[in-house]
């Protein structure tokens, strides 16, 4: 329902946060008040569809404005509003083909604010269509299986990644974080994240893959939890990656979130670097999800 600052309370909505379901209810939302955020986050088909909508209502428009007059624009024939869409395009683009054109002060003064519009929507589109181009994204092939198992003699929870477009990424860094649900001292269910260290969460040059190990000692959250455990604290992992690309001069970030259903006790991964009979180092991808007991 609409209201006097043009606010409106959502539908009910669900959203995927970290892997998990949440139904969005009771927001009240401004469209025009978020609109930039909109478009940057609609996708290809949506935001080509909306531009090309938007471009067909204010040519729409701005016909009706010359359809009305008398005789604006030399050389349309009967006045058909078809033939003022057409010279509406060519004005709004800025195309100006010259066959039509204003022939009085009213055709001349809606032609103008047509001309101001063009301009200004077609530097607004432009701005957009460059920022969802340029927009700094990182290229990183998760394993689909966090792994359990024995590292340096303890217990230690790893995740593998890989930078799928081979550049470098400098000063990497990495983080992980553990989400479970507890129930606090006043009896009320409450959803508590802890960060967990890790040996080594920086890289000064990220190009292949990196494996991520959080040793499961007496400090650790996931300390002495079953898999029975997890699942009644529906626990769930978070990684967030950052590092600088040298190709794009940009930073760039990337998340990957694990249910506790993903993680795989006593396994470890299968070794995806080797030797190739030349000396060079070979990394296969195809491997790059696989474990193995042990």
């Amino acid at each position: 329902m609409l209201n006097g600052h043009s606010e409106r309370v959502a539908k009910p909505r669900v959203v995927r946060i970290g892997g998990r379901e949440i139904i969005a209810e009771g927001l009240h939302l401004n469209f025009w008040a978020d609109i930039s955020h909109r478009c940057m986050t609609a996708t290809w088909p949506s935001f080509i569809a909306g531009a090309a909508l938007v471009f067909l209502a204010f040519n729409a428009i701005f016909a009706c404005f010359y359809w009305i007059g008398d005789q604006p624009i030399s050389n349309v024939p009967a006045g058909g509003y078809i033939d003022y869409f057409y010279f509406s395009i060519e004005t709004l683009s800025t195309a100006g083909y010259g066959d039509m054109h204003p022939q009085t002060h009213y055709g001349h003064f809606v032609a103008a604010i047509e001309l101001f519009t063009g301009i200004f929507s077609m530097s607004l589109m432009t701005g957009l269509v460059f920022a969802r181009f340029s927009r700094p994204s990182a290229r990183l092939l998760f394993a689909a299986s966090p792994v359990i198992s024995n590292h340096e003699g303890a217990p230690t929870l790893m995740i593998r990644f890989a930078n799928e477009r081979q550049n470098i990424i400098g000063n990497a860094t990495a983080r992980l974080w553990m989400f479970k649900n507890i129930t606090t001292a006043e009896g009320q269910p409450f959803r508590r994240f802890y960060e967990l260290p890790l040996l080594r969460n920086e890289s000064p040059a990220l190009a292949l893959s990196w494996t991520l190990h959080h040793v499961v000692d007496e400090a650790s959250p996931l300390f002495g939890m079953s898999p029975e455990e997890l699942e009644a604290t529906d626990v769930s992992l978070m990684v967030v990656v950052s590092g600088y690309d040298v190709v794009a001069a940009q930073t760039v970030h990337a998340r990957k979130p694990y249910q506790h259903s993903d993680l795989r006790f006593g396994h470890r991964y299968v070794d995806v670097l080797s030797i190739s009979d030349d000396g060079r180092v070979r990394i296969d991808y195809g491997r790059f999800h696989d474990t193995l007991e042990g």
